[in-house]
């Protein structure tokens, strides 16, 4: 399966990009490169996954995805309380990131069964 036809690569690929744009004129580097890294491997790690020949490989590099997700929902949360977003944008960037690890909570589950 090509992971670009994965929904779940997909939204987080969309994801990704939206933070880079949002973050773009932002002067304060240290916070950019961390919420731009954050957002970058979600859907790095996605594919990274899905090239590996073992459903436990997936599973692994899906999980970190997972991982990542949170890392970058807790650094929407922050820049929105440091005046860095919108809360518009935290609320529906924080949902989409709650979409998104229940996606690849299920996928890594099913994964999971076939090990």
């Amino acid at each position: 399966m090509k992971y670009e036809r994965l929904e779940v690569w997909q939204r987080g690929f969309k994801l990704s990009i939206q933070i880079y744009r949002l973050f773009t004129n932002i002067k304060d580097f240290g916070f950019k490169d961390q919420i731009t890294r954050a957002g970058l491997s979600v859907p790095s790690n996605i594919a990274e996954g899905m090239e590996r020949e073992s459903d436990k490989e997936k599973a692994r590099f899906l999980s970190i995805a997972k991982g990542s997700v949170g890392e970058l929902k807790t650094q929407i949360m922050i820049a929105q309380e440091i005046g860095y977003m919108s809360s518009d944008n935290c609320t529906r960037l924080t949902t989409e990131c709650e979409h998104i690890s229940k996606m690849l909570g299920g996928f890594i589950k099913t994964l999971r069964k076939n090990i």
